[in-house]
């Protein structure tokens, strides 16, 4: 593990991180472990929602991978509306008390927004590929 590339990534990238690894070891708690209805899942679904909609309007501000792609956005940017749907969705039915709508909403978000999102930023090229693996 080399975490020198973090530390002269550029401050999107900081501040995605910090968002989302929270929001990965909550989300993770809160589909697996968590009690569905108790104030504990709730007050922590909002903390998470609230992370991961920083970290997906923070994702646009991240460019270096495809500098001359459209907007500087690469194919990886297409989960953001999704991310920002989920969460509105994930809002909008939980306070209906819509738990199937909800559910879907939230694990959409988690395996969107964090698995699929998250396993491509591991790819050789990536930055948290050298991170991770040192290359």
């Amino acid at each position: 593990m080399n975490v020198d590339p973090l530390l002269h990534a550029p401050l999107s990238v900081k501040v995605h991180l910090a968002t989302v690894v929270p929001a990965f070891v909550i989300g993770t708690w809160q589909v697996f472990l968590s009690r569905k209805g108790a104030a504990a899942h709730r007050a922590l679904g909002y903390v998470y929602l609230a992370l991961m909609t920083i970290t997906a309007i923070d994702a646009l501000f991240i460019h270096a991978l495809m500098p001359n792609a459209p907007f500087g956005l690469s194919p990886i940017h297409l989960l953001v509306p999704l991310a920002l749907v989920s969460v509105v969705q994930a809002l909008r039915a939980g306070r209906r008390h819509d738990i199937r709508r909800h559910r879907n909403a939230m694990i959409r978000l988690y395996v969107g927004g964090i698995l699929i999102a998250g396993s491509l930023t591991l790819l050789p090229g990536r930055l948290l590929h050298a991170v991770v693996f040192g290359n």
